[in-house]
């Protein structure tokens, strides 16, 4: 089953999802090969691909897992989460409709 994994980021975290951000992709790049990643990406501060200096707000992630706890679990483990970048993260099952 699919879920979403939407994560908000504490506030003067760019610095520290910058460090992370190597081991992060590495992480959803063995989901996209496993061919279970829907989509993934970060969510911009303000209205801007490239927020610069802004930073993020936080990232969306949706992901095929066995479970909802396999999801929290994998959500959990995270380079972001560990490194303090997300304040909280929040894991829900998702069916995809569109396109």
């Amino acid at each position: 089953m699919l879920y979403a994994i939407s994560a908000t980021d504490h506030e003067n975290s760019l610095d520290s999802r910058l460090a992370a951000r190597p081991a992060h992709l590495e992480r959803l790049t063995a989901l996209k090969n496993q061919g279970r990643l829907i989509l993934a990406g970060p969510l911009p501060a303000i209205d801007s691909e490239d927020p610069g200096p802004a930073g993020f707000s936080g990232s969306l992630i949706v992901a095929e897992f066995n479970s909802l706890e396999d999801a929290q679990q994998w959500a959990d483990a995270d380079p972001y989460a560990h490194a303090g970048v997300y304040q909280n993260v929040i894991v829900k099952p998702f069916k995809y409709v569109l396109p």
